[in-house]
Formats: C-alpha cells, structure tokens, sequence
C-alpha cells in the first residue's frame, strides 16, 4: 500500500507517524505544508505553503531546523509579536488561496499513484484535500483545536471544516470528544473513526535510549538540587494561556522558593521576555528555543512537573511524552484531558485561566512525593495500553483497511 500523508513535514508529529507506518512495511510520500528536508522514510516529497503556513504557530523553526541555543532568531521574534493581528487576518484570507493548491495536490497525487491520502489536521492540510477524486480513500486527523477554536475563528473556515468532514472517508482523533463534534460538523454517520494518539504513537524504547544520554549529553544548564517546571507549550494564542503560566510563577516561589521553569519554544519570543523581566523571574526560568524530541525527552525525564494551561486542546503529544519520562503532569481541566487524567491520581487539572490554582497544583506536586510516585506508576500502565506505538500500528492498520 502506498499512503500519502499530508502535514507539517519539519513537525515531530510528522516523523512519528513516518516512523509508525515504517513498521507496516507500506509505502510512504508526503506533501509537506512547509518547506522542510526530506524525512527518512518517504518515497517523495512535495511542498505546498497553504494557507500562510510562515503565520502559522510557533513552537518548530521557520527554516525546519532546530535553533541554535544562546542565539535569538529576530525574524521568528517579530514574526511573533504580530501573530496575534495576523491569525485573525488568516482566518479570512487563507481559505480563500486554497484553490490553487488543491490542483497541485491533484497533480501530486497523479504523479505518485497513491492508495490512500492521510491529512494530519483540517487546516489546512485536510482542507487541500477535498477536492481528491473520490476513487482515493481520504482519512483525515483531528488536532485538539481544529473544530473548538479554528473552525469557529470565521464564517470561511467553519466553511472549509465542514466541507473536509464531509469529504472524510474516516476520521482519526486524539480525544473521544472530538469523534462526537465532528459528526456535528458534517462527518458522515458511515465514516469509521478511531481514537489514537496523535503523534502515531509512542515508541518507548527510543524514549528510553534517549535517557541515557541525558548526563552525557545535554545543549542546555540546568541547576542542580532545585525542583524543575517544564512547560514545552510554546506560543498558542487563544488555545495555551502563557499569560497564566507566568503570573502563577511567583505564587509558586512563595511556598517553594527555589523551584526553577524551563520554556522550551519561548526564546526570543517578546511575550515570554516581557513577563521574566516585568515578574523579576531572570534567577528562576529559564527561556529555551524549540528542542529536538531526544532532547525534550532528557528534559523531561529530568523535571518534576509538566505543566500545560490550555483551554483548546485535544491530547498533547507532550503530555503523553512527559507522562512516559516520569513526570508529572498539571493541565487545564478540560473534556480531553479528562479522559486521560483523573484529578489527584495521576495528575491534577486547573482552571487554565487561574493562576492561584496552577500555582497551588504545582506546590502540591513539588512537595509530594508519594503522589508523584502513584502518578508515574499509573501513567506508565495508562500509556502501555493506549499509546504504545505497536498497539497504534495494529489499530490503525485495522482502520485504513475499512477505508479501501
């Protein structure tokens, strides 16, 4: 069989799900919506920039390489400080440039003869695809954001979303929540759908070799003896409320003044600068540009707490990565991640736009050993049986041979 994945291609969760369908022994070509090197694994490579990708959010580097740490990237920081302006204009400007590049994609298509077209998310990528003949199967994935928040950012893109759905020959999400919302946004009732994680899986022993790497190896400092904060969210307006983050910081040193952050995908963003100098925070976080997953893994693996206070989410990948490296994980009290957390057991969840109660979860978390222990001891079993890569290989391998 030969799949067509279309998606982000310099994104991890792009390589994961590469890597997950290498184990099926099928045939792989992407269509990448930003310009990107060729993944191992794929038979051909072809590059769209629908939609404004550049406008896109910010947590991978423009250029699909990993930045330089010490080194601030001043076209990726005032390319952000304006996301917030151009996201709205995008909302309205980039459905309306999809035409052109969904004959391209038929072109591609053409050319490469697949058997079935994979989009990774509706915008844009499951977007481009409906006008494919309907002699391709179409699977498209669901992000946790995709019909919450960007299907009702403009009248065009609640347009597009529903004009996906109904092109979907099957549908794959990271939430049970989102299988129920897309029926409402026009899939149809004879569609398969499948819950699975949205990074195609996780590959524990990858994770773990990278663990052994951790002392030997590590492109950042981290102090010794002090209770480390990982928050690898980056920048997503209106989906991940960083604003809270900060403002709980200081709330957290009160009870546990040598607790240290570490933001990864915050280096050189204005945001993130602004609210370390206005809190006086320089001694206890520290600002780091996006990271490799080997060494988001290592830094997981080193780190107490995740936290994660988002309001439109599905399953962050993450989350699922964090929780594999033993940590433990805060996030906002939300459908989807309430079908994986259950509160005081193995994690806790938060009003994500309070910031005494982030503050007060993470205090918990730090100073509670014994819950810390049960959560990672629970979420290792949670992850073996739901996330593993092998049993997403099965399962999906099941799915797409309904869409034929």
């Amino acid at each position: 069989m030969h799949i067509l994945l279309i998606a982000d291609g310099r994104s991890a969760i792009t390589r994961g799900w590469i890597r997950m369908l290498g184990g099926m022994q099928v045939r792989v070509s992407l269509v990448s919506t930003f310009p990107c090197d060729p993944p191992e694994g794929i038979e051909l490579l072809g590059v769209l920039p629908a939609g404004f990708a550049a406008l896109a959010g910010g947590q991978v580097p423009i250029t699909g390489q990993p930045e330089v740490v010490g080194r601030v990237n001043w076209k990726r920081a005032l390319l952000n400080a304006s996301r917030p302006m151009l996201r709205a204009l995008r909302a309205y400007l980039a459905p309306l440039t999809l035409a052109k590049y969904r004959r391209r994609l038929a072109d591609i298509c053409a050319q490469a003869q697949p058997d079935l077209a994979h989009a990774l998310r509706i915008p844009f990528e499951g977007m481009l695809t409906t006008d494919l003949p309907t002699s391709i199967p179409l699977a498209v994935s669901i992000w946790g954001n995709d019909l919450t928040l960007h299907a009702r950012s403009s009248f065009l893109m609640a347009a597009q979303t529903r004009r996906t759905l109904r092109r979907a020959d099957g549908l794959l999400a990271d939430a049970a929540r989102d299988t129920r919302l897309a029926a409402e946004w026009g899939l149809r009732d004879s569609s398969p759908r499948l819950v699975l994680p949205g990074n195609g899986g996780l590959d524990f022993d990858l994770i773990q070799a990278s663990w052994a790497e951790r002392q030997s190896h590590s492109p950042f400092d981290l102090p010794d003896g002090r209770p480390l904060v990982v928050n690898p969210r980056g920048f997503r307006p209106g989906s991940v409320h960083q604003d809270t983050f900060f403002k709980s910081i200081p709330l957290v040193l009160e009870s546990v003044p040598d607790a240290f952050f570490v933001c990864t995908a915050m280096r050189g963003q204005p945001q993130a600068e602004n609210w370390v100098n206005k809190l006086g925070l320089e001694n206890h976080v520290l600002l780091l540009p996006y990271l490799p997953q080997s060494d988001l893994w290592r830094l997981f693996s080193r780190s107490q707490v995740y936290l994660s206070l988002s309001s439109h989410d599905g399953t962050p990948n993450t989350f699922l990565e964090a929780a594999a490296c033993g940590c433990f994980p805060v996030a906002g009290d939300i459908e989807s991640l309430r079908e994986w957390i259950s509160d005081g057991e193995n994690g806790l969840l938060v009003n994500p736009l309070d910031a005494q109660a982030a503050a007060n979860a993470v205090v918990r978390a730090i100073g509670d050993s014994q819950l810390r222990k049960q959560a990672r001891e629970r979420n290792q079993v949670l992850l073996a049986q739901r996330a593993d890569i092998c049993m997403v290989r099965q399962q999906y391998s099941e799915f797409i041979s309904q869409l034929k």
